[in-house]
């Protein structure tokens, strides 16, 4: 087989799979009123609240072996140990990272109560739009063809 031949059949099984500017079609029904983003406030709850009992829990527990590996690290070092130095280098890197996911929990946790709040009021409102734009239909529209009735002016006009 040649490279132009063998190149021919890559391109075809290539543009086989390719899908340009647009993504997979879905089943319309896969939802129960045909929603492509569906989240219940149980789900949102679960993942928030696993969030908030590992941040109280990392809190408690992340850091309970940092004052006396500190302690042992500066006596090692003290000492003349260079083992001092990194196992005091590590409490620090040890602090920073129980901090980044303490901070990672309590962003996932707030973002959930956020995003519930957040999306509660943007259907409240989309719900206060609706209700409004049929306000319309309870007005008693005049026939377009009809004249408008204007009265005639009384006395001279300026």
């Amino acid at each position: 087989m040649s490279f132009e031949e063998e190149w021919a059949g890559l391109k075809k099984e290539a543009a086989a799979r390719t899908q340009l500017n647009g993504a997979p079609t879905r089943d319309p029904d896969s939802s129960p009123r045909g929603e492509d983003l569906v989240v219940h406030d149980d789900e949102l709850g679960r993942i928030g609240h696993f969030a908030y009992r590992l941040h109280n829990s990392l809190k408690a527990d992340g850091k309970h072996a940092q004052t006396t590996t500190r302690a042992a690290g500066t006596s090692l070092t003290s000492d003349g140990f260079e083992m001092g130095k990194a196992l005091t280098s590590a409490s620090v890197a040890w602090a920073k990272q129980v901090g980044t996911l303490l901070d990672a929990c309590a962003h996932i946790s707030n973002h959930l109560d956020y995003t519930k709040a957040s999306k509660k009021k943007d259907d409240e409102w989309v719900g206060a739009q609706v209700s409004v734009s049929k306000i319309s239909d309870y007005y008693d529209v005049p026939n377009e063809n009809a004249r408008p009735s204007v009265p005639k002016p009384q006395g001279p006009i300026m």
